[in-house]
């Protein structure tokens, strides 16, 4: 397949930086912040497709469906990264949050490139999670024209599911078969064609804002406390403590104790001290409002 590279925006050459080179170090790094800075702006353009993905991908999982990503190379390590920190972050199963990347676990360490030019591949991975119609699909590639990712894509739209793609550039092929398309187009590269950095930064912070968004849509969030924490090591469990100290003005060893009673789970936590009853009280009330902070502790 014939790529034109020419109706990229990523594949560009950036004006600002043809002589970067030459430069000295600090003006290298300055050049490369000063493009940086236009990433935000660019996601920022992307807001509200971005909250209807949100929308869309918390009703599905209320369905009992599951999020997809899939992508290759730089852009299905970043889906690999998200799905991998929502369970110790909001508590919630590792097979809820499922990322693909061509070319499997072995092209997260090491670059596999010819993996993502097969379409049906990603269909095959997708099979293979028994990928269903209450499932939702993110697709992601910098280009927009990965076969990879838009074998998956088309996959998911027979199953009947939701299909969201993550893009650089306008008008590309991935967001015309989407049911919703997110494009923050960032522009030239630094360096010509690397979209690791200005394109991989861009689908960062949109996944963020994805993952982020439906958990908190989700009720693991309470304030802005991750609520649902998993205690796993040191560090999460004394995060833990601190997290029931802010939402509650109790002190640490109150935390503590109603923790203890709880198998350390903040919201449960929260709740007894809020509503001053005990942990089986408080998880009834936190069952009653699907789980909730804020309408467990008011209703």
């Amino acid at each position: 397949m014939k790529i034109d590279f020419s109706a990229m925006a990523t594949e560009q050459r950036n004006p600002n930086t043809m002589e970067i080179d030459t430069l000295s170090t600090r003006e290298m790094v300055k050049r490369i912040n000063n493009e940086d800075k236009t990433v935000a702006l660019a996601v920022e353009r992307e807001l509200p497709a971005i909250a209807e993905a949100i929308d869309v991908i918390t009703g599905q999982l209320k369905k009992g469906g599951r999020l997809f990503y899939c992508g290759a190379g730089t852009s299905g390590r970043l889906g690999v990264l998200d799905a991998s920190e929502c369970p110790p972050t909001y508590g919630v199963s590792p097979d809820l949050v499922v990322a693909l990347i061509a070319g499997g676990k072995e092209a997260l360490l090491r670059a596999r490139e010819g993996a993502e030019d097969d379409f049906s591949l990603c269909e095959a991975d997708l099979r293979a999670h028994d990928f269903c119609k209450n499932d939702v699909l993110v697709g992601i590639a910098a280009s927009g024209r990965t076969p990879y990712v838009l074998g998956g894509m088309r996959y998911a739209k027979a199953c009947g599911a939701p299909v969201i793609s993550l893009t650089c550039n306008e008008g590309s092929q991935m967001a015309a078969e989407a049911d919703i398309a997110i494009s923050p187009v960032v522009g030239p590269e630094v360096v010509t064609g690397s979209t690791r950095m200005k394109a991989g930064t861009a689908q960062k912070l949109v996944l963020n804002m994805l993952s982020t968004g439906v958990m908190i849509k989700l009720g693991k969030v309470y304030e802005n406390l991750m609520v649902d924490v998993q205690p796993t090591n040191e560090k999460l469990v004394a995060r833990t403590r601190r997290i029931v100290m802010l939402a509650t003005g109790v002190s640490e060893e109150e935390a503590e104790a109603a923790l203890s009673q709880c198998s350390h789970h903040p919201k449960t936590a929260i709740v007894m001290i809020k509503r001053g009853v005990d942990a089986q009280e408080a998880a009834m009330l936190l069952l009653d409002a699907d789980g909730f902070v804020r309408k467990a502790i008011e209703s």
